[in-house]
């Protein structure tokens, strides 16, 4: 018995000692690890940039630039661009800085003449669509637009406290106004900011269905009007089949007498409830996703979205209104629009008026966004929708195109305003998401 419990003692695992890694030193203020995982500090940011030199020898000479190389050049200069910080330098987004340099020197030369005026407020909304077509085009992720709103924003708050309120027209209760309004904005935008509703990506593989899971998707998908994509009849989904089909678009799941039609999104790898879509900027699925812009709205923060279009255009009329009440004293809100003389006789009052109408040309175009948002809950269609039915020509078109209506989820002006108001306030379970 003692040997026995001596073996068995001599049997118990050995541990084994840890082997102790080696820790690496930490960074100071100005050092950080570059794109080539090698320690890099931010006062060489100028050296060995081969592609730079490059690119600036065929400048010089007049020849072309590979479009490889430019990519190589901003990929260099993003990774490079950085600020000190604890613990290591931080990288910044290039797209922040353009219209931080850009937008106080536009406005400054447009508040020198009328002309300049004219030309400048007028190429600045050019731009900017230029840019966004070209950054959905190639389906890139920016913080240009997000970094302009909010810019813009303390811009035109610093322009008014520097310009406007010395002036004697502004007491102290309108200024009240117009700082909450303007802390309003900036809380609906970080709300609008979070989570749009995304959905989680499951497994790789697919696995067959089971019946429960069948009749769930039947009664969740009957509004699903999407394409199909082969499944076997005998009610389980051939994994051939969505291996075989992934650049197809939808897949219609068998053993129901209704033939449920339920989105496969061949990217996330899951497929999507009804009226989610995949948003090509995030990368990943949105639930009933209405648009991307400076972030995706989708069904967790299209409420947010629409309170924060709604206090921007209250808060920018009103800023509007003070500031052409004090530097066109006895005249309308309009007729100051169009018709203040001597307003360029004076820096100050040139360039208050110069940010009138850019606030006045942003507040137009973010009137138009709610209007067509307003229509939309109203009709119960979101903006992707609208598109891809304008695409096929399955919509009824009313007021020249203002209003699309698809038919398929309106349930009446009342309804459709309670459904939107009561967008993410319960928990909706989606056994779709886990299904591949």
């Amino acid at each position: 018995m003692v040997t026995g419990a001596k073996s068995k003692a001599n049997m118990k695992p050995v541990k084994k000692k840890k082997i102790e890694e080696p820790e690496l030193e930490p960074l100071c203020c100005c050092e950080y690890i570059d794109r080539n995982g090698e320690k890099n500090h931010v006062a060489a940011c100028l050296c060995d940039c081969q592609d730079l030199d490059e690119g600036c020898d065929r400048w010089f000479t007049c020849k072309s630039v590979q479009p490889e190389t430019c990519e190589r050049i901003m990929d260099t200069i993003s990774d490079r661009l950085r600020i000190p910080w604890l613990r290591g330098a931080k990288k910044i987004n290039i797209s922040i800085i353009p219209p931080l340099l850009l937008l106080p020197g536009f406005l400054h030369v447009a508040s020198w003449h009328f002309l300049l005026g004219v030309v400048v407020l007028t190429s600045l909304p050019v731009l900017a669509l230029w840019y966004y077509y070209l950054t959905h085009r190639r389906k890139e992720q920016t913080l240009f637009f997000l970094s302009l709103g909010l810019f813009s924003l303390g811009y035109m708050y610093y322009v008014f406290l520097r310009e406007v309120v010395p002036r004697g027209r502004v007491g102290p209760s309108r200024l009240t106004v117009l700082t909450c309004g303007l802390f309003l904005i900036l809380f609906a935008l970080y709300r609008a900011k979070k989570n749009p509703g995304y959905l989680s990506s499951p497994a790789n593989e697919a696995t067959p269905l089971s019946n429960s899971q069948i009749e769930c998707l039947s009664r969740e998908g009957q509004e699903k009007t999407k394409g199909f994509l082969a499944a076997d009849p005998s009610g389980s989904v051939s994994s051939r089949a969505v291996k075989g089909d992934l650049k197809s678009s939808s897949r219609v799941l068998a053993g129901s007498p209704t033939k449920v039609k339920e989105d496969w999104c061949a990217k996330c790898q899951l497929v999507r409830p009804a009226r989610a879509w995949h948003c090509r900027i995030c990368g990943i699925c949105v639930r009933r996703m209405d648009h991307h812009c400076v972030c995706c709205v989708g069904e967790s923060n299209h409420q947010a979205f629409i309170l924060a279009l709604l206090i921007f255009l209250l808060t920018s009329v009103y800023g509007i209104t003070l500031t052409l009440d004090t530097i066109c004293r006895d005249r309308s809100v309009f007729t100051a629009l169009f018709y203040c003389p001597g307003v360029y006789s004076d820096y100050s009052s040139a360039l208050s008026f110069t940010c009138v109408w850019y606030s006045v040309i942003i507040t137009v175009g973010m009137a138009y966004i709610f209007l067509i948002q307003l229509i939309n809950i109203s009709y119960n269609v979101t903006e992707r929708e609208v598109q891809q039915a304008l695409r096929q020509k399955t919509g009824r078109r009313l007021l020249w195109g203002l209003i699309v209506d698809t038919g398929q989820y309106n349930r009446g002006f009342l309804r459709n305003w309670h459904q939107f108001s009561t967008l993410g306030a319960c928990a909706v379970p989606h056994p779709a998401e886990d299904i591949v």
